[in-house]
C-alpha cells in the first residue's frame, strides 16, 4: 500500500492527493481538527465523523503524557481505542508545548526538563522519550522531537536551535528503528523543518529533512507571530525543496485564507486550534466572511445560522438563537459554533480539492479569499 498518491497537480504547486493509513484514507489537501487531550473541545466523536466529516484528527503528546498518562493509554490499547475514534490520528511531538512553557523549562542537548502545568512535577522530554510516548499513543502519523523558537529570535539563536533539532532528528530515527509499533498498525514518521524566517536556515533545514527520507515532512516554527507575508514566503521556499512525492504538513495554520494560500504553495496538511478557540469566543467563519455572534445585529435575525453551511447546526438554529446563547453564556453556544467552524474548515479544503482537480484553483482562490476575510 503506497502511503501517498498525488491524483492531480494544478498549474502551480497546489495538488490533490490521498494518504493511506491502516485506519483509512485521507484526501488532501486536508485540515485536521485539534484534539489536544483526546478530545476536540465541545465536540462528540460522532459529530466529528458524521457532521464535520473530519478524516484525521490531531492528538498532543505533552498533554496525553501528563494526563491520562501512558499506563492508562497502553491499557486502553492506544489513543484510537481510548477515545473511540477509528479513523486516522496524527500526534505532535510535544516540542511546541514545551516551547510555550518558556518560564518553567530548561533546554539542553539531552532534551528539555519542564514543570507540569497540572501539578508542578518535573519531567524530562528527550527525543527518545517523545518517540516512546508517541509509540504508546499509537497515532498513524507522528512527529520528530524538535525545538520551536519564538518570533522574533536572533539569527545565531535560531541557527543553534535548528542544528540541535537536526541532531535530535537522528536520535528519533535511531530509536524508531530499534523499537517497533505496539498495536499492530503502521506508524509513519515526519521530521520537521525549522529555521524561523531566515531563508538560508530554512533552506539548510529543508535539505536535511528531505535527506532523512521519511514518508512525509512537516514545516514547523511558523504561525508564531510572524507577518502573513513571511509565513507565505517561507512556506513557498521550503516546499520548493521538500520532496514532491511526499505529503507536506504545515503545522499550526491557520485562518481560512491562510489555509487556501498555503494550499496554493504546495501544502497538503494543516491543523489549528483557531476554528474551535474562536468558536468558543463567538467568532464564526463562513463563505460570506467572519461573523461575531455577540453583535446586536443578529438579535432578531431568525434566518438559519449559515445558509451555505454543511452541518446540522447551520440549518437547525437561527442567528438570533445562537447570539442569545452567547450573550447568556450558555455552553450550547460554544458547542454549536465549534461544530459550525470545523464543518466549514473541512468544507473549505474539500472545495479547494475540487477546484484543484477541475484545474481552476488559483482563479477560484483569488476570488474567494477577499470574501472570506471580510467582517459581516
Amino acid at each position: 500500500m503506497k502511503f501517498f498518491n498525488i491524483e492531480k497537480t494544478s498549474e502551480g504547486k497546489a495538488r490533490a492527493g490521498e494518504i493511506m493509513t491502516d485506519h483509512g484514507k485521507v484526501q488532501t489537501p486536508i485540515f485536521m481538527p485539534v484534539g489536544t487531550v483526546a478530545s476536540v473541545k465541545t465536540v462528540h466523536q460522532r459529530e466529528l465523523k458524521e457532521d464535520i466529516k473530519a478524516q484525521i484528527i490531531l492528538g498532543n503528546t505533552y498533554h496525553l503524557y501528563l494526563r491520562p498518562g501512558m499506563e492508562t493509554m497502553q491499557e486502553a490499547g492506544g489513543l484510537h481505542k481510548f477515545m473511540n475514534w477509528e479513523l486516522p490520528i496524527l500526534t505532535d511531538s510535544g516540542g511546541f508545548q514545551v516551547f510555550s512553557l518558556s518560564g518553567s523549562r530548561k533546554m539542553s542537548e539531552e532534551g528539555v526538563k519542564f514543570k507540569s502545568h497540572i501539578d508542578g512535577s518535573y519531567h524530562l522530554f528527550t527525543p527518545e522519550k517523545s518517540m516512546e510516548i508517541q509509540r504508546q499513543i499509537g497515532a498513524d502519523i507522528f512527529m520528530a522531537f524538535d525545538e520551536c523558537v519564538a518570533y522574533p529570535s536572533g539569527y545565531n539563536q535560531v541557527k543553534a536551535s535548528m542544528e540541535m533539532t537536526h541532531r535530535w532528528l537522528k536520535r528519533c530515527i535511531d530509536w524508531n528503528e530499534k523499537n517497533p509499533e505496539l498495536y499492530g498498525h503502521k506508524q509513519r514518521f515526519f521530521p520537521i523543518v525549522q529555521g524561523s524566517t531566515y531563508s538560508d536556515l530554512r533552506k539548510i533545514s529543508a535539505e536535511v529533512i528531505a535527506e532523512a527520507g521519511a514518508e512525509g515532512n512537516a514545516i514547523g516554527g511558523l504561525s508564531v507571530g510572524e507577518p502573513e507575508d513571511e509565513l507565505y514566503r517561507i512556506t513557498d521556499e521550503v516546499t520548493d525543496i521538500l520532496p514532491k512525492d511526499k505529503p507536506r504538513y504545515l503545522m499550526g495554520v491557520g485562518t481560512p485564507w491562510n489555509i487556501l494560500e498555503s494550499i496554493g504553495l504546495g501544502i497538503d496538511m494543516m491543523d489549528c486550534v483557531m476554528p474551535t478557540r474562536n468558536a468558543r469566543n463567538a467568532m464564526l467563519f463562513t463563505w460570506q466572511g467572519v461573523m461575531n455572534m455577540k453583535n446586536e445585529k443578529w438579535k432578531q435575525d431568525f434566518s438559519p445560522l449559515d445558509e451555505f453551511g454543511t452541518s446540522f447546526v447551520d440549518r437547525e438554529y437561527s442567528k438570533a438563537y445562537v447570539r442569545h446563547l452567547f450573550v447568556s453564556k450558555e455552553y450550547l453556544g460554544k458547542q454549536i459554533a465549534s461544530i459550525h467552524n470545523l464543518a466549514f474548515y473541512l468544507d473549505l479544503v474539500k472545495v479547494a480539492r475540487e477546484h484543484i482537480i477541475a484545474g481552476d484553483f488559483y482563479q477560484w482562490k483569488d476570488s474567494v479569499v477577499p470574501i472570506l476575510r471580510q467582517r459581516l
